[in-house]
Formats: C-alpha cells, structure tokens, sequence
C-alpha cells in the first residue's frame, strides 16, 4: 500500500543500502504514530544520497548487508552517508542508525569503525542503566546483528545497552541520534532475502536464521518499550505537539 501524506515535505527519509533491508517491524510503529517515511534507495535505484536536508524531519540509515565501513567490500557512497548524517547532526535533526547505519552515525559523530568479519547472530542486549531511554528500554533485549565491521562510538557517546562482553551494542548522540549494532525490528525475510541479494553469506547462517524466527515474539514485545523511547527522545512527533524534544513531530506514513 502507498500512503500519500497531506504534506509532501513531512517525512522521516530512510536509506536503504541494500534491496532486501528495510525497517520490518518499526514500519508498524513509525504508522501507528502517523510517522511519515520515504525509502531512498541510492544502490539499487539510482537515486542520488540527498546533499541537503530539504524539508525532511529525520534520517535512518539502515544495515548494509556485507559491505563493510573499512573492510572490503566497502559501502558505495559511504563517505555521501557520513556527509549528510554529519549535515543532519549539525541542524539537531534525529537520526536512527541501524547496523552498518550505526557505524555511519558513529564516524559521523567522531567515532570509529574497527575491522571485523561478517557477523550474523542475535545478541542478548543488556542496558546500562534503569532511565535509558525515558525508561523504556526494556532491561534485556534481542538484537539481530548482521553486520561486517564494528562499530566504536565517539567517547562522548552515551553507551545505552551492552553485550555479553560489554561491548557497545546501542549509543547515543547528540540527545537525538541514537545507534543500533543490529536491528530492534528484524524480521527473519530479510535475512533470507540478503542470501539470495548476495553471494557472500556469513558462518553458520541457516542456524542462526532458525534462532531469529524463534525468537520472533520476544524482538515484538521488546520494540514495544524501544520504540516508544526512541520517539520520546528522538523528538518524532513535535510538529504535530508543537512541543519539546521530549514530544516530536508526527509526519503522515508515505512510502515509494
């Protein structure tokens, strides 16, 4: 279904890096809430990575499958993404970074990317502390990473979830940009659909594609609390408000 907005200049832009990765189960949160949301898809359909912001009230930089931050095969365009995340966090706009989109958000905001081989797991999520997210970040939670390289936030990030090993699992930047290592919303067809966009898979992909369907309600419930702190903080609905940056601003749902 496409949904028209009432105005065409409200919308959160939302770049997809590959074919087969999209939002899966935030499309249902960002449209209950009447966020607006319009894929550009600069890989496969030629559209060009927006050099100005032009009216947009958001940006989500999605996963990018095998291509890499500093690791070969290298993300087309990375250096275009970290420009326009850099363009976003200059004007305090929100950004949602999503797997390699995390990394973008960290280079972005004077982070780092470290070397590391293609990774496809479902990390057990921990948060760092009671009041992440406006305490709605629920206090464990899976996270379905797909991903080559690692993300290394900048030092003045605040760490809001680790893993097993305290490593950064979610940051966040500029009280508005908040990173994910992998994605809060995943749904197993996109992984099946990178297998079949991509002839390099990651070890042991059919095992843990059977851990991500089985752990389908638990990633459900656990975006339920995230999302609802992600716009909270994010600021996703205060058009509508005309309020704080608690509130944001809602956007009529739009996609190509």
């Amino acid at each position: 279904m496409t949904h028209r907005p009432e105005k065409p200049d409200d919308q959160i832009v939302v770049l997809q890096n590959t074919n087969s990765e999209y939002l899966g189960l935030i499309e249902d949160h960002f449209e209950g809430r009447g966020i607006g949301f319009l894929y550009r898809r600069p890989l496969s359909s030629g559209d060009r990575i927006p050099r100005e912001i032009t009216g947009a009230d958001g940006l989500v930089l999605l996963g990018g499958g095998p291509f890499g931050a500093v690791s070969t095969p290298v993300l087309p365009f990375l250096e275009a993404e970290i420009e326009l995340a850099q363009l976003y966090l200059s004007h305090g706009l929100p950004i949602l970074g999503i797997g390699l989109g995390a990394q973008i958000l960290a280079l972005a905001a004077g982070g780092a990317s470290e070397p590391g081989d293609l990774t496809f797991d479902v990390l057990d999520a921990r948060r760092t502390r009671a009041d992440a997210l406006n305490g709605y970040l629920p206090e464990r939670f899976p996270l379905t990473v797909y991903m080559r390289d690692r993300l290394r936030p900048p030092a003045e990030a605040d760490i809001l979830a680790v893993d097993s090993e305290d490593r950064p699992l979610m940051f966040r930047v500029r009280e508005n940009a908040i990173g994910f290592a992998g994605h809060p919303g995943a749904k197993s067809a996109i992984y099946e659909d990178l297998l079949m966009e991509f002839a390099d898979a990651p070890q042991g992909f059919s095992e843990t594609l059977e851990r991500v369907r089985a752990r389908k309600t638990e990633i459900e419930d656990a975006l339920v609390g995230i999302m609802t702190g992600v716009v909270q903080v994010c600021g996703l609905m205060r058009r509508r408000t005309g309020g704080t940056a608690q509130e944001s601003f809602q956007t009529r749902a739009f996609a190509t």
